[in-house]
């Protein structure tokens, strides 16, 4: 599980360098593999603005631009492309600078003309036009044509320009704790380690959209026992265009590529809760209904990567009214995806059972991001708040209306797990003589409801069953090297 620490900022401050990070995060039981810097390769390079760009004496394709770096005086550069102006904002690969790959640019002669480093496209810095949807596939990134840019100039590091100056830190997740498979479970981990402040937010729905969601979409669920849980929204008048830089920047830093805002959304909020989501076209979602079945034997369902599968009677499969439209929990089908002219879509968040989907995946031998996810075994009473989520980025990226009302199947009963803490006998397991009020503390850190001694378990605690797991907890966040050694 990857961690931007720009993300993990917005839910709590920790002010302390990626090695501290490390060791305390590893040191509190959310082991850390490794940190990285992004854009780490990229040095001394900075926004140019092109003061003046004339042909070179030499070569009929080569040109002589002297550019202001933010240095008081001009540096010459000689470039080949033929896209720049006078007047644009470039980067800048100045003497001694250093790109991707080990790249080194120093200062030389082109055809008798000194040029002190060298003009750069977004490729040479590492990047994609996914990245940055309005910069030219070929020739030098033109930082001044793309209005999210606008406010950089000369001088600027083009890291921070870029957006490719976050702090990654990457966690081994172990089976048992996938709410940490999440920004905010790992939220939840690092407040509790540093004592600070856990700031979470209640996403907020404006809804209005024409018509309500009842009467426009139904859902069954005939395989209860593999469904616990199934929520689903709608947005219409769907706008389908790039995600705005800040959520780019977001998904990039945690591995993943942007695509659209539609799926990008989807992306985001399985990064940030832990919650797998699933956009539909609600066109091709016949007779407005959604079925969450057993697939009959033998079905065929193309998925979104164009491979067909042949299913069999034991796997899952989201469907409408004719034929399989999705592979719960793995995949989408080729048949429902969000494409350029998609208008209304449908908003899946649900949990599926994890046995099911992880043999589903071993079958077809397709483990996806999601799959990965849900064969852990994911809380229920998350897809609510993940599918709010949603709906309000959509609204934030004025990327369509939200439709009122929600369809929420709820197939299981929810009943916390209440434990007695019972001091003693953690005390007695760890070998220690941890207070009453230090273990009630650690706990209410955590988010357990502590009421004297009696414990209510949060519900993506899953792992939390027995006083012994209580005695987890407290050993941890009392710290292992606290505990004195007894024989």
């Amino acid at each position: 599980m990857n961690l931007s620490r720009k993300w993990l900022n917005e839910f709590v401050a920790i002010d302390a360098s990626d090695k501290e990070f490390a060791e305390a995060m590893t040191l509190s039981g959310s082991k850390v593999e490794v940190t990285e810097v992004l854009g780490e390769e990229i040095t001394n390079v900075v926004v140019g603005k092109v003061l003046s760009i004339k042909r070179h004496e030499n070569s009929d394709h080569m040109w002589v631009c002297q550019i202001d770096c933010g240095d008081g005086e001009p540096t010459q550069i000689v470039t080949g492309a033929q896209n720049v102006k006078e007047g644009d904002l470039v980067p800048v690969a100045k003497h001694k600078s250093t790109l991707p790959g080990g790249v080194k640019i120093e200062k030389g002669k082109l055809r008798g003309e000194v040029s002190n480093g060298m003009l750069c496209s977004f490729k040479e810095l590492g990047l994609d036009q996914r990245d940055f949807p309005a910069a030219y596939e070929d020739g030098i990134w033109i930082l001044s044509d793309d209005p999210e840019l606008a406010g950089c100039k000369p001088g600027d590091d083009m890291r921070t320009v870029a957006g490719i100056d976050d702090h990654v830190v990457e966690f081994e997740i172990t089976p048992n704790r996938p709410d940490c498979l999440s920004v905010i479970g790992l939220a939840r981990e690092a407040a509790a380690t540093f004592n600070k402040e856990l700031k979470l937010h209640t996403p907020e729905v404006k809804g209005g959209a024409e018509g309500n969601l009842p009467e426009l979409l139904d859902v069954e669920t005939p395989a209860a026992d593999l469904c616990p849980r199934y929520t689903a929204r709608m947005v219409r008048g769907v706008k389908i265009g790039p995600s705005p830089k800040w959520m780019r920047e977001r998904l990039r830093a945690m591995g993943v590529r942007p695509i659209n805002n539609i799926v990008d959304i989807t992306n985001y909020v399985m990064l940030e809760y832990g919650q797998p989501m699933h956009a539909f076209d609600y066109r091709y979602v016949k007779g407005g209904k959604i079925i969450v079945r057993r697939a009959e034997e033998g079905e065929v369902l193309t998925t979104l990567d164009g491979n067909e599968r042949k299913l069999t009677g034991n796997m899952l499969v989201i469907a409408d009214e004719t034929r399989a439209v999705g592979l719960a929990g793995i995949m989408g089908g080729e048949n429902s995806e969000i494409v350029d002219d998609t208008t209304d879509v449908v908003f899946e968040s649900a949990t599926f059972d994890g046995t099911c989907i992880r043999k589903t995946a071993l079958a077809l031998g397709m483990r996806t991001e999601a799959s990965a996810k849900f064969e852990k075994g994911l809380d229920p009473m998350n897809t609510l708040p993940a599918v709010d989520r949603a709906c309000e980025l959509v609204e934030l990226l004025g990327a369509g209306e939200v439709v009122d009302g929600v369809i929420d199947i709820l197939n299981f009963v929810p009943h916390p797990t209440v434990l007695e803490l019972r001091p003693e006998k953690i005390n007695a397991l760890l070998g220690t003589d941890v207070s009453v009020s230090e273990m009630q503390e650690i706990l209410k850190k955590l988010d357990f409801g502590v009421d004297g001694e009696t414990i209510t378990v949060p519900s993506w605690r899953a792992d939390v069953k027995h006083y012994s797991d209580l005695a987890e907890e407290v050993a941890r966040f009392h710290g292992y090297d606290n505990i004195p050694a007894t024989l």
